[in-house]
């Protein structure tokens, strides 16, 4: 009987994302997610021994649009989430949707050497990873 490989969470992240400083506006944050495809954006770290932010949508939704606060006059520190949760690049990813389930997230950093190099979601996961041909 052969076994296939696992699929790793390398395989299907997105590698390509944006980073964004704390000390930016909600505006300013918007405007740089209208042209990415992971609907979030990480928040770099202020130094080497900090940790990485995300800033989400549903985030930007919740803490601001519902609220009615003026999206100029709040900082993205303000609303992110961190720490971040992340996962391992050479992750399973039956593993990650486990991890992504049990933690209730949407998608999470790819982190490999304490760099964030990729971000996965639930979509990824399905339709790159276990609908691939």
């Amino acid at each position: 009987m052969s076994e296939k490989a696992p699929i790793k969470v390398r395989d299907v992240m997105k590698a390509e994302f944006d980073v964004v400083d704390g000390m930016a506006t909600i505006d300013q944050a918007v405007e740089r997610m209208q042209h990415v495809d992971t609907k979030c954006l990480i928040v770099d770290k202020r130094h080497e021994n900090d940790e990485y932010g995300i800033l989400l949508l549903s985030d930007i939704a919740r803490k601001v649009l519902a609220r009615d606060l003026a999206m100029d006059r709040v900082n993205v520190y303000e609303i992110m989430a961190k720490p971040v949760l992340h996962v391992d690049p050479e992750m399973d990813i039956r593993y990650c949707a486990r991890f992504l389930d049990r933690f209730d997230l949407s998608r999470a950093p790819v982190v490999e050497n304490r760099k964030v190099i990729g971000i996965v979601s639930y979509t990824d996961l399905v339709l790159k990873g276990l609908c691939r041909k």
